[in-house]
């Protein structure tokens, strides 16, 4: 019977064993080529450095600053090229007074640069410990993978930054919208927030997504 039972947890400890690197990878998979090409792409055209190169954020860069806050992505679904590199961009523009809501990206970390203007910043970690910083033109903040943290432009001048992401696909979830624009059960959301339901309706109406005719 002893030997038995050692053999279970013997079995037990070699799949752990196994089973833990993948538990610790952090980002995207490797890939066992330089890249990839799209299926819809035969490989000789992509000779040259055009499949390499991404001209989408020359607007988002160069342009006079936006009315809204708004952001320019360059990840896989923008930039094929960037399948299997674990990396992407995004270009983001501040209006005086404007705030990039709370949010998650659930696949990557995110290294912010400042390159006009000025920010406050902040994220909150899993213990539930706050990090907030004021930023100015060059400097650089990171949000560690899947923390709830946002941006804000409490100036009276526009801001620009430059986010890089650990991953091609970082993947975007925004805290108001999953919470209060999916459909989740009135009564259960005015019971987590310790409030009534009409005060729920109202924040359900201010965000959830206009549905598309």
């Amino acid at each position: 019977m002893a030997a038995a039972t050692n053999g279970v947890l013997s079995l037990v400890f070699a799949l752990l064993a196994l089973s833990a690197p993948l538990a610790v990878v952090a980002g995207d998979p490797d890939i066992l080529t330089d890249y990839i090409v799209p299926l819809s792409l035969i490989p000789g055209n992509t000779t040259g450095g055009a499949f390499f190169t991404y001209t989408g954020l020359r607007a988002a860069v160069t342009s006079p600053a936006p009315a809204n806050f708004t952001v320019t992505k360059a990840s896989m679904a923008e930039f094929p090229a960037l399948n299997g590199q674990s990396v992407s961009f995004a270009a983001l523009s501040y209006p005086p007074g404007s705030v990039n809501p709370v949010h998650t990206h659930p696949r990557a970390s995110e290294l912010l640069l400042v390159v006009d203007g000025a920010l406050s910043v902040g994220f909150v970690d899993t213990a539930g410990k706050l990090f907030a910083q004021d930023l100015a033109t060059g400097d650089m903040f990171v949000f560690p993978k899947g923390t709830v943290h946002w941006q804000c432009n409490k100036g009276n001048q526009p801001a620009r930054a430059l986010s890089a992401f650990g991953s091609a696909a970082a993947g975007l979830v925004s805290v108001p919208v999953t919470v209060f624009g999916t459909g989740i059960d009135d009564t259960v959301l005015a019971k987590s927030f310790k409030t009534d339901v009409d005060t729920v309706q109202k924040l359900k109406a201010a965000l959830t997504p206009t549905k598309k005719p």
